[in-house]
């Protein structure tokens, strides 16, 4: 028996800001969107421009009016970028950047949530 990743889900409270951010930040793309009639909820998939098969899911739910409780903050997801230098300086130019490592050569962004997302050289 084997496993393959499908997605990760992230709930979000503003569901077109989270959108824009990862579309501008990482370039993810939506891709499946499932908004039913009763308007509890929101689900909308994105993925990456290089086709991989992972998909973050963002998650809206009408009756969570507050922020979400992200704990300490140890979970993230991380992204691979064949020009580490022009992505720096794109979220440098945003004001996302929330962390680095230099000695590591990684830093971190935060999304409009709060969730934090790893930048990693192609190495």
């Amino acid at each position: 028996m084997n496993f393959k990743f499908a997605h990760f889900n992230f709930n979000v409270k503003n569901l077109d800001e989270s959108i824009a951010f990862y579309k501008e930040a990482l370039g993810l793309e939506e891709v499946k969107r499932n908004e039913p009639s009763h308007g509890k909820f929101k689900i909308v998939f994105m993925k990456d421009k290089l086709n991989s098969d992972f998909l973050l899911e963002l998650t809206w739910l009408a009756d969570h009016p507050e922020k979400y409780d992200l704990g300490e903050e140890e979970f993230h997801l991380a992204f691979r970028t064949d020009d580490y230098e022009a992505a720096h300086k794109k979220h440098e130019e945003m004001g996302c950047i929330c962390y680095e490592n230099k000695d590591m050569g990684i830093y971190f962004i935060n999304d409009p949530d709060g969730y934090w997302i790893e930048v990693i050289p192609t190495r």
